[in-house]
């Protein structure tokens, strides 16, 4: 896919499904600001939009500042709790309708989620408003549906040490990790017998 410096790029990110994946697949957190970095590939950045959903917890608070800082605008919705304890929170038709709403005055639009609900939209995207469209997830959880529809693919679990928050210690289990999934076997030194 073709990238360069004159593109107008909108990002929109699926803050609880990035949250929940790099929790469950690595008890870690997502580093936005390198998220942000990689997604505008040093490209004209019109808007940059993360989707959170508020509990009204202090921790939370400050998080939203942070990714205010980082230079994401920030939508809040409400965790909606029914009779009986159920509890419903999502931005994908919010996302969808803000994707739709700005792809005229975008060349590029990058989606941080790995759902597959949005592959209508990616198609609609690419069909009726003739733009790129990327997604940024970890592979594990996102649908290989919408990482094949997506003009690029972007996989944060193939570089944890940037994409990635976490302690040293959970570090220490992470790294082993993805260099054993990532290198290949060591090569013999010793040159081959022939058995003739």
């Amino acid at each position: 896919m073709i990238k360069h410096r004159e593109q107008r790029v909108g990002i929109f990110v699926d803050v609880a499904n990035m949250y929940h994946s790099a929790k469950n697949l690595y008890s870690a957190k997502v580093n936005f600001k390198e998220v942000l970095k990689t997604a505008t590939a040093g490209r004209k950045l019109i808007r940059a939009i993360a989707y959170v959903i508020r509990s009204e917890s202090e921790e939370e608070k400050a998080f939203f500042e942070a990714l205010d800082k980082q230079g994401f605008e920030v939508k809040r919705k409400d965790l909606q709790i029914f009779p009986g304890g159920m509890k419903k929170a999502d931005w994908d038709v919010g996302i969808a309708v803000d994707a739709i709403k700005l792809a005229d005055r975008l060349d590029s639009i990058v989606l941080v989620s790995g759902d597959g609900d949005y592959q209508p939209l990616v198609r609609y995207l690419q069909e009726n408003k003739g733009c790129q469209v990327e997604v940024i997830a970890f592979s594990r959880t996102t649908s290989s549906r919408l990482a094949d529809m997506a003009d690029d693919f972007t996989d944060l679990s193939l570089d944890t040490r940037k994409f990635l928050i976490t302690s040293d210690a959970k570090r220490l289990k992470i790294i082993p990790d993805l260099k054993r999934l990532t290198q290949r076997p060591p090569e013999s030194d010793q040159p081959h017998k022939s058995t003739s």
